[in-house]
Formats: C-alpha cells, structure tokens, sequence
C-alpha cells in the first residue's frame, strides 16, 4: 500500500505542526526539539530538510540517531494503534504525529520524550 504523505513535503507540514503547537502556546523551539529526538537532526539539519523540501521518506532515511526510545511511542493516532502499523515509514511519521499531538494536549516535555526521571 502507497501512502501520499509519504511523497509529500516535509517543509509542507511542518508548517502545520507549528501552528497546532503555537494555538496551544507552544513553540518552535519545541517542536524543533521534538524532531531532534526522534531523528537526530539538529538544527542546521533540520533547517536544511525544510529548505530543500525533502519528503518524510527522505527525512527518515538521513536521519542521523533515529531514538531508540521512540518504540515505546504508542497509542491511537488518525484512529490506527501506532503499535499495529507495520509500513515502517508510516509508523515513524505516526510517531512524530503522536509526539506533536502529546505536546498540543499540554504534556510537559520531559514525558513527551519519553525521559526516564518525569514525574506525574
């Protein structure tokens, strides 16, 4: 099965991301974190991704340090089980999604990121 999102642009949704983020008075800050560690990019990376208009595919397959950390990302996104999405592209870009969704809803980072030491 071929996915659209999987040849669209990053820098295309991005933009989306940020602005779900910043009507819920986050920031670009973090977001850039968010992505920084699930792929490993940095900022001049990422920058580089969104300047160049990679694909998701793209972004997946330079990705750095994809975390390992990010398998214990699970849950129900656009109503599919992360854990039951067996297209890896498509379960990492539901990963981010899911990040970017915890993030919205007013997680604290430190949980997002799934970090050992959070609280609550």
């Amino acid at each position: 099965m071929t996915h659209r999102i999987y040849g669209t642009s990053f820098a295309s949704v991005y933009p989306l991301y940020l602005a779900k983020l910043e009507r819920k008075g986050r920031t670009k800050a973090e977001l850039d974190q968010i992505i920084g560690w699930l792929t490993g990019h940095d900022g001049a990376g990422l920058a580089r991704l969104l300047a160049e208009g990679h694909d998701f595919q793209r972004v997946f397959a330079e990705a750095p340090a994809l975390n390992p950390a990010r398998d214990t990302v699970t849950g129900v996104i656009c109503g599919v089980r992360i854990e039951a999405i067996e297209e890896p592209l498509m379960r990492e870009i539901r990963i981010l999604d899911k990040l970017v969704d915890e993030l919205a809803k007013g997680r604290p980072m430190a949980k997002v990121l799934r970090q050992a030491d959070a609280r609550g």
